[in-house]
């Protein structure tokens, strides 16, 4: 039952931090570090708080108004004030914002124990408690601020007394709360990613939850903070908050526990309707329009609207979430799920996801108990009205058609579409299906996504191009994959697996057209039914193709620096293995060198986590060496050849090949597009070819098709003079 209780009016606004909390700098040692002024202000003088009363102002104790030389005390008017309050500069102006035009100054407003920066107006705040408020704030009809002695604005941190049921987790990618992690302010999804995998590791967990804590005070007596030029109006409960500068917020339901970053270059908005509470917000987020998030991390340049629900979750970078529901979840940045009845819950999401209309995307009604996991690699795209059970697992770019999936899948085959053949009751999947219907939506992405990442400092490398490590190593295991179900629907008596594979493998090298055969892949789906491998041969030899395109990218760009017998010699002097890479917020990793980091961890060698960050930094720098390396390794595994067999007619062949690949990647990415314009169906709700033309835009003035063809030519020059070089 709730209790009030009553205390003297006199100490309204004192004993902020419980005598038993009490440290050596008093009560308002942590205020005044935060507030960052105190010299220069002085007491009122009598003539002061005699113009003060006139205005219909009250202070329990006018000893404990402190102001500065700059005291404008006609621009305080009918307001009450309790404990210590400084107010800053004053002057004979009013603040504009948006056509908000308020005088500076304090009316119509209850403040207990706040300080206050230069020229502030704070207009209709029916109650403000321990606030440390910056220069230039408008605060406009506001109904209560206050702040708890024990505030942890968002962060999963204890106070000293607190019990350990108070402290906030983000139950993330398991229902079950077995995967959660604590959040702080500056979390990067790399960091969500380490600490909720490795859970049977208790000396990294141990370790992971000690540098969090390590970073926060565990003495009470903070105070809430609002940073320079914000503007908040309208709004009815802000509680614990740290809202950084030039912040825009207006008619917010409710703001509590919560660090909000912003700053003059990348400011955050929150607007009508919301209730956001236990978060952390980055930097140039926008959330609108009835969003309820709670218990979650909001990266930078994200978005929430539309009535979005963000539970038990962590978005990344460069995303956005409209009207739909998200629970339990992990996304790396930039996915975008947009629609009312989308539903995601507890996933591994990895980054440039769309989810469509209709698509649930796991749920705790499917299984015996709420424990199930998905886990999805980057370019993830459940179709319309699609439903998927846990446990399942998809490659990188998997496109999944409107269907009902009843069973766990483990999809291998990155690039790949998956669909429900229901007169046959099979499942159908097409390895490779982007490289070979869709170009233009693939190699769009990339573009589409550099162009979306709004972070000002990009000093963590995020991989937006659809061939890197992690996909290559995909393909190359799927190859595998390819070369076991043909071997196996073929081989004429039982083998061993690698025998089978050669045959596999003989048979997609053939000139020869593989017989009409059904092909059938094992360990995909946790069913009875069969499982169908479509266009098997077209599958694998675009893989190969775009593997070897790869390579060759990444070989160009090294060979414009040095020569090839000086790529050889380091590259044989130092080893190239085809390392597993890791994808970790975005970023691409070596395994190995994340071990480094782990055990760094586990032996208290890296002590924080911007520590970690530093790693995360360092790999950045290191990555595109580390991708050549890869590279250089992939195609020693496909091709069978070892490195020190490269010559210059190799090398040659190669790059002739990679131009030829381009060349048909420009000629597909076109094609894609124009059966488009040339589908009668497009056309019927027009009345002519040119209203078309005018509705949708020309294709010769399509702009993404007309950059390809552009970087064609300038890549044919590249690749011809290197030749030539060679």
């Amino acid at each position: 039952m709730s209790e009030i209780r009553k205390k003297k009016l006199s100490d309204l606004g004192n004993h902020f931090i419980p005598e038993v909390y009490l440290h050596e700098g008093g009560e308002y040692h942590h205020r005044n570090q935060q507030f960052g002024r105190g010299d220069e202000f002085r007491a009122l003088t009598e003539r002061e708080i005699e113009l003060l009363l006139e205005n219909d102002n009250y202070a329990a104790n006018w000893a404990d108004v402190l102001v500065t030389d700059r005291f404008i005390p006609q621009q305080i008017q009918n307001s009450k004030f309790y404990g210590l309050v400084r107010i800053g500069d004053m002057d004979d102006v009013y603040l504009d914002f948006r056509d908000l035009r308020l005088p500076c100054g304090i009316y119509n407003s209850t403040v207990v124990s706040c300080d206050f920066g230069n020229t502030v107006a704070v207009h209709h705040v029916r109650y403000i408690a321990h606030f440390v408020v910056g220069n230039d704030v408008m605060l406009a009809n506001i109904s209560e601020m206050e702040t708890s002695s024990n505030a942890k604005f968002g962060n999963g941190i204890l106070k000293t007394g607190d019990v350990e049921d108070r402290r906030i987790r983000l139950e993330l990618c398991n229902e079950n709360g077995g995967r959660a992690v604590l959040p702080f302010n500056g979390m990067q999804a790399g960091d969500v990613f380490l600490w909720s995998r490795y859970r049977n590791d208790y000396v990294l967990q141990n370790r992971f939850k000690e540098i969090t804590e390590n970073q926060f005070s565990p003495a009470h007596g903070f105070y809430s903070e609002i940073g320079d030029r914000s503007v908040i109006k309208n709004t009815q409960t802000i509680k614990d908050v740290k809202i950084g500068t030039d912040a825009y917020i207006k008619g917010v339901n409710k703001l509590k526990n919560l660090t909000i970053n912003s700053s003059k270059g990348s400011f955050t908005q929150i607007g009508e309707g919301c209730e956001l509470v236990n978060g952390i917000i980055g930097y140039g987020c926008r959330i609108f329009y009835g969003v309820k998030a709670v218990r979650f991390v909001l990266s930078s340049n994200s978005q929430l609207k539309y009535g979005a629900r963000l539970i038990n979750s962590f978005l990344g970078d460069n995303s956005t979430i409209s009207c739909c529901e998200v629970l339990n979840s992990l996304i790396f940045p930039a996915h975008e799920q947009h629609h009312n009845n989308s539903f995601l819950c507890a996933a591994l999401v990895k980054g440039q996801s769309n989810m469509a209309a209709g698509a649930t995307v796991g749920s705790n009604h499917n299984s015996r108990a709420a424990d199930g996991e998905i886990i999805a690699g980057r370019g993830f795209w459940p179709g319309l009205c699609v439903s998927l059970k846990h446990n399942s697992r998809f490659a990188s770019y998997t496109l999944i058609v409107k269907g009902d999936f009843l069973h766990e899948l483990d999809i291998k085959f990155p690039f790949c579409l998956v669909s429900n053949e229901v007169d046959t009751n099979r499942l159908v999947i097409l390895p490779g299906y982007w490289f070979l219907y869709n170009m233009y939506a693939l190699m769009r992405n990339t573009s589409k996504f550099q162009s979306r990442d709004k972070r000002k400092f990009k000093n963590q490398y995020i991989e937006y191009d659809v061939l890197a490590p992690d996909t290559v190593n995909e393909m190359i295991e799927a190859m595998s994959e390819i070369e076991l179900a043909v071997g196996s629907a073929f081989a004429t008596s039982s083998h061993a697996v690698e025998d089978i594979k050669r045959v596999g493998r003989d048979m997609l090298n053939s000139v020869d057209v593989l017989p009409e055969k059904t092909v059938l892949l094992d360990n995909v789906e946790f069913s009875k039914r069969k499982v169908v491998l479509a266009k098997p041969k077209e599958a694998y030899q675009v893989y190969k193709r775009m593997i070897r395109y790869y390579v060759g990218l990444q070989l160009i760009d090294a060979l414009e620096e040095t020569s090839l017998a000086q790529v050889k010699e380091q590259l044989i002097e130092i080893g190239v293995d085809r390392y597993l890479f890791e994808n970790i917020g975005g970023q691409l990793v070596p395994s190995n060198k994340l071990d480094g980091l782990l055990e760094g961890i586990r032996a208290g060698d890296i002590s924080s986590w911007t520590a970690v960050h530093t790693h995360y930094h360092a790999w950045s720098k290191e990555y595109l060496g580390d991708k050549f390396k890869h590279a250089i390794a992939s195609l020693v595994d496909v091709s069978g050849r070892e490195l020190e067999t490269w010559d210059i007619e190799f090398v040659k062949e190669l790059l002739a090949e990679v131009l030829e690949t381009r060349r048909w990647i420009c000629s597909e990415i076109e094609r894609a597009r124009l059966k488009d314009y040339q589908n009668p169906f497009k056309q019927m709700v027009y009345e002519s070819y040119e209203e078309m033309e005018e509705v949708v835009g020309k294709f010769v003035d399509n702009d993404f098709i007309n950059k390809e063809k552009a970087a064609l030519l300038v890549f044919e020059e590249r690749v011809t003079k290197m030749i030539t070089k060679l």
